[in-house]
């Protein structure tokens, strides 16, 4: 980091009363487009479960699960415990933790918009491998191309999201892609309903068909403009300014325009952003960046929609059943997020992620309590159990779809300064990805050792990271994005740790 007295410090004053400009058609197009991204995310999380539950797919990779699966005495929580199986849901995740941090210089150095088309293309790649596979190679080789796309997307798009989006509708604008990300998870889940009726061959039409999604996110990355925050970094100021107006819709645009210049400055004189986040000044951002997303992955979710199926059939649903069940928790799921999307500018960021983290609380101990009284080996719930297990897993897809899901992307998307941004977001994706690939390793171990006790270890995380928002959390509707700083100054724990001027950090860390 640049030092002495002339160095830049940022932005120096508060101008987000003079911020100008609406809600235009241009910039919602651009917002739709690039969150197109989230829906491969989405997609994936759907499709995996279905797939591993499918006698076609288990026959051809792995056989010793399919004979367990047919097994009527097995342990029902134990029927598909099978690390090979685990190992390709989650061989994904691992691929997209080192691709996102990869993708952190490219997007800063190159642009949002480079980092969204590198992304398509490998998932273009990695979902013709996986419909075409052979081997096990090929399937685990696809996979990876699919972690890469991941790592790619997620650690760009919700940065465009963030910094295309007016202030007032940043929140809304930014939940485009858990929009995307639901509606991928809800189509595969619809996809798998239809293909596991085509046995032995509709596990391939399933897995294929993250191609489309792919080709939309190529193409789109290709016609999108790039962020004027980006252009104004890398510096083409003339343009970013122009791109500004256009997606403000107005002219008067130089309070936030100088806020991003200022912003730039200290953003160019940083050459080492990971080494800068580590400073004490961005110590709340950093937290941020590790606590959200692993408390999203903690609530428990990613379980439940990798292994619905899976789950259900365990819980003695038969096939199409069990795949119908899973189709509606992504359907609820996509629905809920728009009332985050609807409420989120106006309740605010901590509202949210409370009173989602109560409900979820609750439902996951009331299907403890229900499979610990009524569901064991050899047995099966009454139609009446499965019913209620239904309903309340719904219940708390859907606090997860107001709360932890599109915000466990949104708060982190918009809380660093410019200078750090990228590599923050590389954090918040790798970390998201690193728990993901944990859980999705060992969900399925879990549920075999655990039993109901799944859901109460989950309830206990929901509960420790409901306490945390409420003690740690500043509330940021409304505020601009290059003045968080301020927020943090303001905040009753953080106000001790950031400093009150950017020159204090640097007395600090020289």
């Amino acid at each position: 980091m640049a030092g002495g007295p002339l160095a830049p410090t940022g932005v120096a004053k508060e101008r987000a009363e003079q911020y100008q400009g609406r809600v235009t058609l241009y910039v919602i197009i651009a917002c739709i487009v690039a969150a197109v991204g989230g829906s491969i995310f989405g997609y994936d999380i759907g499709i995996s479960g279905g797939v591993t539950s499918m006698d076609g797919f288990l026959q051809k990779f792995f056989h010793s699960v399919y004979i367990n699966k047919q097994h009527a005495h097995e342990n029902n929580y134990c029927k598909y415990d099978n690390q090979g199986l685990a190992a390709f849901t989650s061989s994904l995740y691992l691929a997209g933790l080192v691709a996102s941090l990869v993708a952190s210089p490219i997007t800063r150095k190159c642009g949002r918009r480079a980092s969204i088309i590198c992304g398509g293309i490998s998932f273009l790649v990695g979902a013709t491998l996986n419909a075409a596979a052979a081997n096990m190679a090929m399937l685990l080789l696809g996979r990876i191309m699919l972690g890469v796309g991941i790592g790619f997307g997620n650690q760009a798009v919700p940065l465009y999201l963030s910094e295309m989006a007016p202030t007032h509708l940043r929140g809304a604008l930014n939940m485009m892609f858990q929009v995307a990300t639901t509606l991928g998870i809800f189509t595969a889940n619809m996809v798998n309903y239809g293909t596991q009726k085509l046995e032995p061959w509709g596990w391939r039409l399933s897995l294929g068909l993250a191609a489309i999604p792919a080709f939309l996110m190529t193409v789109g990355g290709f016609l999108l403009p790039e962020t004027p925050n980006s252009l104004i970094e890398r510096g083409s100021k003339e343009r970013g300014k122009k791109v500004l107006v256009r997606i403000r819709g107005t002219d008067n645009v130089e309070a936030e325009f100088q806020d991003m210049v200022d912003a730039s400055e200290l953003a160019n004189s940083i050459k080492h952003p990971f080494r800068n986040i580590l400073e004490r000044r961005n110590r709340p951002q950093l937290v941020m960046a590790i606590c959200m997303p692993t408390f999203q992955i903690l609530t428990g979710i990613n379980s439940i929609l990798f292994y619905a199926p899976v789950l259900f059939q365990s819980m003695g649903f038969g096939g199409n059943a069990s795949l119908y069940s899973s189709a509606l928790t992504g359907a609820v799921l996509a629905g809920s997020t728009f009332i985050s999307i609807a409420t989120v500018d106006r309740l605010g960021r901590r509202a949210l992620l409370i009173s989602g983290g109560i409900q979820m609380i609750i439902c996951q101990v009331i299907v403890a309590i229900i499979l610990g009284v009524k569901f064991g080996d050899n047995q099966e719930l009454s139609k009446g159990y499965s019913i209620l297990v239904v309903t309340v897993i719904c219940l708390f897809v859907m606090a997860f779809g107001w709360s932890w899901g599109p915000l466990g992307w949104t708060v982190p998307s918009e809380i660093f300064p410019l200078e750090t941004r990228s590599a923050g977001q590389s954090i918040t994706v790798s970390v998201n990805l690193l728990f993901t690939f944990v859980i999705a390793q060992c969900f399925l171990a879990m549920l075999c050792h655990f039993k109901f006790g799944i859901f109460l270890f989950f309830a206990a995380w929901i509960t420790v990271m409901t306490i945390f928002v409420y003690v740690f959390l500043p509330e940021t509707k409304g505020v601009p994005i290059e003045e968080m700083i301020f927020l943090w100054r303001k905040h009753w724990f953080w106000k001790r740790i950031v400093p009150e001027y950017p020159e204090a950090d640097k007395n600090e860390t020289a």
